[in-house]
């Protein structure tokens, strides 16, 4: 005898792998990045949005809050004071967020690596998603990276969490 939800289970699958893609495609489609310059890679951050680039046809748009944020853009050396501030601007954002970090200062810190004013990284205060290494980055660096992100938004699984045991 068959179970009544057992024929079901291919259909209940397509729904929420097709919810993923819904959720991943509009995540993908309206990224507001906030901008965090700090140094000299943010004069190429703001290349980002001349017409050369035009990054608001690709839906990303610069906010200077963090709660209207959902990408941060890390661009320069993180110094141990900025640190705190920097975290807290990091957990004022909605979820889903995701980080990027430009430029070798805010990678590894760069030039800076061995000051003892200097994080030597991002990625020590918060989890960083996609590395733009240069010093400083062109804006087609900074591009590239912001496509590597589209792409790991485009494989998160939201509803395998709770539908898998």
């Amino acid at each position: 005898m068959e179970k009544p939800l057992e024929g079901q289970k291919g259909v209940v699958q397509y729904a929420l792998t097709t919810l993923d893609q819904i959720v991943n495609w509009t995540n993908q489609g309206s990224m507001w990045p906030m901008t965090f310059g700090l140094a000299c890679c943010a004069i190429e951050m703001m290349h980002l949005s001349m017409p050369r680039y035009d990054q608001d046809r690709l839906g990303i748009f610069f906010r200077a809050s963090p709660r209207q944020s959902d990408v941060l853009i890390v661009a320069g050396t993180l110094t141990n004071k900025m640190a705190p501030a920097f975290r807290q601007v990091y957990d004022q954002m909605p979820t889903p967020k995701w980080v990027i970090s430009m430029g070798s200062c805010a990678n590894g810190g760069g030039y800076y690596h061995y000051s003892y004013s200097v994080v030597r990284g991002c990625d020590r205060v918060v989890p960083v998603d996609i590395y733009v290494p240069g010093c400083p980055p062109t804006a087609e660096a900074l591009m590239y990276g912001v496509f590597q992100l589209h792409k790991k938004i485009r494989r998160t699984k939201i509803t395998r969490m709770w539908y898998r045991k």
